[in-house]
């Protein structure tokens, strides 16, 4: 299907406005891919239609529609699991310096369907006698609402629950119906889900842990600033940062320092840094 340039770059001046996200000029070839159930279902003939219905008053239905269909939301349960275990020793080290309160908060952001953050969950109810007496507040935010819809509900296909998820997880936390599996009630109370974009005023409160991982990769150098800057505003002073293998605060902002000792784990620029790298 043959997209004509200038929708092209409508669609992706759309993403990026209601986003943040911009689609560069080698994943264009995403939007027709992302785009056909769209069509096919309204009955449109082309992105180019597409486009043209887009800038008609009424639009904001499929305006949503579109937004969310161009937007990236790979993700899997204990998704890079090398990744997965500096993160338990992150948070066990984090929450010696907790033992007072005893009491962890961590964010999720871009958490698209929720499988890392409740992949977080099971870990906790995983070991449950060493958080006996703990309050752990998780929170997954994604500036796709149907992502957030989904996460909240936690049903997952036959082919997503099996992404990353060990077979004694699978079958102690989902009850599988039909060809699909819904995690378990208490899993889904544990976890808290809200529609927001990294760039807009972070959630309430200051967070132990922030999750942003694969979410930088899709913004302009402005954008990734923003972003950083937004969620140092929550950070807890020894609290920590993690991003994906193939992201970095350097160049884009001068709150957080590098710590070494863990991949990609950031904490903000102190004058004395806090000891959460120490992962051995």
């Amino acid at each position: 299907m043959h997209v004509n340039p200038a929708s092209l770059n409508m669609l992706s001046s759309l993403l990026e406005a209601r986003t943040g996200q911009r689609l560069s000029t080698g994943r264009h070839w995403r939007i027709e891919m992302a785009l056909k159930p769209i069509l096919k279902a309204r009955g449109i003939a082309s992105c180019d239609e597409l486009v043209a219905r887009l800038a008609e008053p009424g639009s904001a239905a499929l305006c949503n529609e579109t937004i969310d269909a161009l937007l990236n939301n790979e993700t899997y349960f204990f998704r890079d699991s090398e990744a997965f275990a500096d993160l338990f020793k992150v948070i066990e080290n984090i929450a010696v310096n907790r033992q007072g309160t005893k009491r962890i908060r961590i964010w999720s952001a871009g958490c698209s369907t929720g499988q890392e953050i409740y992949s977080l969950a099971m870990h906790f109810c995983d070991n449950a006698a060493q958080w006996r007496g703990w309050s752990i507040e998780l929170l997954g935010t994604d500036v796709s609402r149907t992502a957030i819809n989904r996460a909240r509900i936690g049903d997952y296909s036959q082919f997503e629950i099996q992404r990353g998820l060990p077979a004694r997880l699978m079958l102690r936390w989902f009850e599988q119906s039909g060809s699909h599996w819904r995690i378990d009630e208490s899993l889904r109370k544990m976890v808290r889900f809200r529609c927001q974009n990294v760039l807009d005023v972070p959630p309430p409160g200051q967070f132990d842990l922030v999750l942003c991982r694969n979410v930088l990769l899709y913004f302009p150098a402005a954008n990734r600033s923003s972003a950083l800057q937004n969620i140092s505003t929550v950070m807890a002073p020894d609290g920590g940062l993690i991003l994906g293998a193939g992201e970095t605060v350097l160049g884009y902002t001068d709150r957080f320092r590098v710590l070494p000792g863990v991949r990609s784990l950031y904490q903000l620029a102190l004058s004395e840094p806090q000891q959460i790298s120490s992962v051995a």
